[in-house]
This record gives C-alpha cells, sequence and structure tokens, in this order.
C-alpha cells in the first residue's frame, strides 16, 4: 500500500474529491485563500473535470450539454467570472421568449414571469380555468394569510398549494409545469417542497409570497451588492462554452488534478485525514490536512459514513433523477419552420418524451457563427430513468419525432450527440433545508461539503457553496497553526493564509 503522507514543515495539504464545478471552485478558492505554498489535489472519478457541465464540439462550434446558463442576477458568476479574467466572455440570451406545451397546444410562455413564476403582471388565460384565475386574482390576500399562519418555508409540496389555487383536475399539469425548467429540476410537483422555492434572500417569499412577493422579487433581483436597480438580463452563458470556466479554475487553482481515480474510504487521523484510493487489490492511501467532499449525496453519504453518521444519513435521504440531452444541427433550408422562439417546455402528461426543447441558436445569438440552426432535448422526469435506458439511436428517434410533433421538422440531422446524466439532478424534497442543515452541522472540523445537493442546482448556488467549503476549511486550518505556533515557531504549516480577504 502506498501511502503519501502531508510533507514536513510545509503549507497544508488539502484533498477536495470531486472535480466538477463545485470542486474546481474550491480549489481556486483554496488557492487564493492559502497561498502558493500549499499542496491542492484534486480527486476525480471521470475521466475528465466539470461533472454535469460538459461542453462539447457539435458541428463544429462548442456546444453546452449539460447545464446551458446560469443566474446573472447572482453575485457569484460575475465575481467569480471577474476574478479569472473572463468578464468579457460572457454573453445573454436574444429576446426571444419561450413557449408551453399544454393540453396538445403550444402557447406562449406567460410574460411578466419570474423564473417562471408569474407575477401580477402575467397572463393566464388559456392556461387556468375560471374558478383558477379567480383564486390568482385573489392571490394576495391568501398569500399575506398563508404567510402570517406560518405557512410558507415549512416544507409542504407546493402541488398542495397549486391545486388550491385550480380545482380543475385538467388544468394542473399546466400550473405545475411551470415550477421547474428543462434541465434543472426533474421532480414532479406534487412531491416538490415551497420551502425550495424560500425563503432566501431576493426570493418571492422573502417579499411576503404571493404574486405582489413575485413583483417585488422581480425588481429586487436587478439589485446585486447595493447597485442601484436597472433591467439586467436574468441569465449569462460563456462564449466558448463552460470549458472556457473549468479550463480557467483549473489552471487558476493549480492543482494536482488526478482523473479516473475511486476514493474509497475516509478516515479520521489525530491530525488530519487519510484517503483511501484506488481499486481494493491495489489500494493507495493519500494523508491530509483537510478535505472537501464535492460529490453527489450518494457518494457523500457514503465516505461520511463512518466520520458523521448523523450528516451521512441526512445525505442519503436525498434522491437523484437522471436525464438525457440530445443537442442536434440541421441546415438552415431543413429547419426554416422553426418557430422563433426560445423554446418549449412540455407539460407533465403530454404524449411527449421530451420535457423540453431548447431552440439554442434563437435563444443565443453566438451559437450560429456558420448558419446552421442549433437545438437541445431534454428527456428524463423523476422516477423516470426506466425509459432513458435505451440505445442512443432510439433516443435521437424519440427527440426527433416530438421535434417534428412540435415544429414539424423532419429532415436528417447534420449533426446529433447524446449526453446521460445518471442521476446528475438532485432532487429537493418536502424537508431538504433540514437535511442540509443536519449535513452541515453534523461535520467534523477540517472537513466540508459543497455542490448541487444543498443550497441550489444552479452553477451559481454551486460556486457559492464551494467557497463556503473553502472557507471552512481556511478557518481550520488557521486555528490549527495557531494552536501548533504557541509554545514556539516550530509549527509545520508555514507562513500562509497568503490573504485574509474574503470577498
Amino acid at each position: 500500500m502506498t501511502v503519501r503522507p502531508v510533507p514536513a514543515q510545509h503549507a497544508p495539504h488539502v484533498a477536495v474529491v470531486g472535480g466538477g464545478v463545485s470542486g474546481l471552485a474550491a480549489a481556486h478558492r483554496l488557492r487564493a485563500r492559502l497561498g502558493p505554498a500549499a499542496t491542492i489535489t484534486v480527486l476525480e472519478q471521470r475521466d475528465r473535470v466539470g461533472g454535469v457541465l460538459h461542453t462539447v464540439d457539435l458541428a463544429g462550434v462548442p456546444f453546452d450539454v449539460g447545464a446551458e446558463a446560469f443566474l446573472a442576477r447572482r453575485p457569484e458568476m460575475p465575481l467569480l467570472l471577474g476574478e479569472l479574467g473572463l468578464a468579457g466572455a460572457q454573453v445573454h440570451p436574444t429576446g426571444a421568449t419561450a413557449s408551453l406545451r399544454v393540453n396538445g397546444r403550444t402557447t406562449a410562455l406567460p410574460g411578466a414571469t419570474l423564473l417562471g413564476v408569474p407575477t401580477s403582471a402575467a397572463r393566464l388565460d388559456g392556461l387556468l380555468s375560471a374558478p383558477g384565475l379567480a383564486a390568482v386574482a385573489a392571490e394576495p390576500g391568501r398569500a399575506a394569510a398563508l404567510g402570517a399562519r406560518g405557512g410558507h418555508g415549512a416544507g409542504r409540496p407546493a402541488a398542495r398549494t397549486v391545486r388550491r389555487r385550480d380545482r380543475r383536475p385538467a388544468r394542473r399539469p399546466a400550473a405545475g409545469r411551470g415550477l421547474r425548467g428543462p434541465g434543472r429540476h426533474a421532480r414532479p410537483a406534487a412531491h416538490d417542497p415551497r420551502s425550495r422555492c424560500g425563503p432566501r434572500r431576493g426570493s418571492p417569499v422573502a417579499h411576503g409570497g404571493g404574486r405582489r412577493g413575485h413583483r417585488a422579487a422581480s425588481e429586487a433581483a436587478a439589485v446585486v451588492r447595493g447597485a442601484p436597480a436597472r433591467p439586467t438580463p436574468v441569465f449569462g452563458a460563456l462564449a466558448g462554452g463552460y470549458r472556457t470556466l473549468l479550463d480557467a479554475l483549473s489552471d487558476a487553482a493549480a492543482a494536482d488534478v488526478r482523473l479516473g481515480t475511486t476514493v474509497r474510504d475516509l478516515q479520521r487521523r489525530e491530525t488530519g485525514w487519510r484517503l483511501v484510493l484506488g481499486p481494493t487489490t491495489a489500494p493507495e492511501t493519500l494523508d491530509v490536512d483537510a478535505v472537501v467532499l464535492a460529490v453527489p449525496a450518494p457518494a457523500a453519504a457514503r465516505l461520511l459514513a463512518a466520520v458523521a453518521p448523523v450528516a451521512a444519513r441526512a445525505a442519503a435521504e436525498i434522491e437523484l433523477a437522471s436525464s438525457v440531452v440530445v443537442a442536434l444541427a440541421y441546415r438552415p433550408t431543413d429547419a426554416a419552420v422553426l418557430p422563433p422562439t426560445s423554446g418549449a417546455l412540455v407539460a407533465t402528461g403530454e404524449p411527449l418524451s421530451v420535457k423540453a426543447f431548447t431552440h439554442s441558436t434563437n435563444k443565443w445569438a453566438h451559437l450560429s457563427p456558420d448558419g446552421l440552426v442549433r437545438l437541445r432535448a431534454s428527456l428524463g422526469r423523476f422516477g423516470e430513468a426506466a425509459t432513458l435506458q435505451v440505445d442512443d439511436a432510439v433516443l435521437v428517434h424519440r427527440a426527433r419525432a416530438d421535434l417534428a410533433a412540435l415544429t414539424g421538422i423532419t429532415a436528417e440531422p447534420v449533426a446529433a450527440h447524446v449526453q446521460r446524466w445518471g442521476g446528475g439532478l438532485p432532487q429537493y424534497g418536502v424537508g431538504h433545508l433540514d437535511r442540509v442543515r443536519t449535513i452541515e452541522d453534523g461535520l467534523p472540523a477540517g472537513l466540508a461539503v459543497a455542490g448541487s445537493a444543498l443550497h441550489g442546482v444552479g452553477v451559481p448556488a454551486c460556486v457559492a457553496t464551494a467557497r463556503a467549503a473553502a472557507e471552512r476549511l481556511v478557518a481550520h486550518l488557521t486555528t490549527q497553526r495557531r494552536e501548533a505556533d504557541a509554545p514556539g515557531p516550530r509549527g509545520r504549516m508555514g507562513a500562509w493564509p497568503a490573504s485574509t480577504t474574503t470577498s
């Protein structure tokens, strides 16, 4: 068994388990705070970094087949891009609007929404029944009464509230559909906690709930760290795809990235941690001062079982959903009938395999430098993993059949790519906030967690958890160094941190 001890009289050695965006962002933050002398090792099971961020070449153009965008009104991504010198690489969507497929027809998604939830200015005619529209009109008073009873954030399934707005069963799929996007969430509204939507700073619940709260939140969302309100774009992306971000994070972190490496066990030592790596037939150990776990919830639960059993049990309760992205490229003449929309959300219960189409070249101007029309289909809802266990050709056929039904495009694509995300989407069930609190409060010193299973699946939320995890470990290592240095100048961790800033 090979042992890699922490070098004597050296700055700290931190292991980051998981090379997705959360792990790389944690490594980057650790490098910035611990300085160039620290040793940072990133351990990734796959043969590439990025996790569910993945950029491929679709007919010669960089094209994201995982997450495609980020919430630009949150501060994390603009701050990180600025630190990496990538502020100029940020792009924003065109003015194309989305549509909704419900009750066998395609209609415009109501305007004046915040992340798909209608504000008071939204027009819901044709989507809700007359009683449903009346209930929406009475929403401000009902929301205030609900908040007074402590209803918000209590973990009640969202569908229960949705059904109270419109009792007609035929309308429920349309109402519930707006609660999740094409790639982020796959859980039906019937299992979706209201606590997932808040309360957090800038959320509708934080502004009193209901449509009035969404209107206030929409106005407040334009304010970033005290800046005056202005109509800033909601979403952003990177012109070269997310690989631009991943490459920049890897370079700036200056970490020892070990691909194809499985972490099988995590053990607590008298000072620090030991990770058992590789196959059982040829195990290797890595001794470090601190560890960030930036892995999916089941993997975190497995590694925490012996060292933090309470946190492990909470992590094991977080379920995952699988999904597939099918990317397609067409000649302009073959896709001339494509609607000028940014895409279509498909309501639950429709006789289609996809849950959404993104008309990528309509939505992002930079994705059609050669004139080809590029789009992506999202398939897979919570509990439907078995429907995805077919050949790539079958998935492409399903996507093309649904595209033909929705748009009339029947031509053969010039390029296609199938990207499977097995267990790639954590599902925030009722009580999720309590589970996360249990995980974070149950970690011993020198151990931190990050990733989409915690406070949001979007890239900004992942970056936020990564930075928080890094700061937790920096605080621990700083305390450890001070204690070691107290009797005299024999502390083995060297002169760090390099900076005391926390921005």
